[in-house]
């Protein structure tokens, strides 16, 4: 598997960005593997709320993982304001990098993720198809 170490510029939507950049290496399937770096202003979706909070900046990312595919990305941040608090959630789009996002990539065969309904769970769920 390999690993694609990547740095977003300033004003780049974070999500977008992310999305964007697996075509470019032939896949569009990735996980993330970690992230760090800032944000002008945070758009996250908390656990089961149906609407997306804006979380005015400046913001340091203290984590960033998830899955990207074709089906839709599903990426967990977690940010931090100038006093310290921290605010957590699903990334939407709208995360705006400050000075850098350094992220690290880690690339699978092209329609190895997608997402499927889960009679189970209500949601689009993840679902890895083996590799030929």
């Amino acid at each position: 598997m390999p690993l694609l170490p990547l740095r977003l510029s300033p004003g780049t939507d974070l999500r977008r960005g992310l999305e964007a950049i697996l075509a470019s290496h032939g896949t569009d399937s990735a996980f993330v593997v970690a992230g760090i770096g800032s944000l002008v202003q945070a758009s996250l979706r908390y656990a089961d709320a149906p609407d997306v909070v804006e979380i005015a900046g400046p913001l340091e990312i203290v984590s960033l993982s998830g899955s990207l595919s074709g089906a839709g990305a599903h990426l967990h941040v977690s940010v931090s304001d100038a006093q310290g608090r921290v605010h957590g959630g699903h990334l939407g789009y709208g995360c705006t990098v400050r000075t850098t996002a350094e992220v690290l990539l880690a690339l699978l065969p092209r329609g190895t993720l997608t997402r499927e309904h889960d009679a189970a769970t209500g949601f689009n769920e993840l679902l890895v198809r083996p590799t030929a």
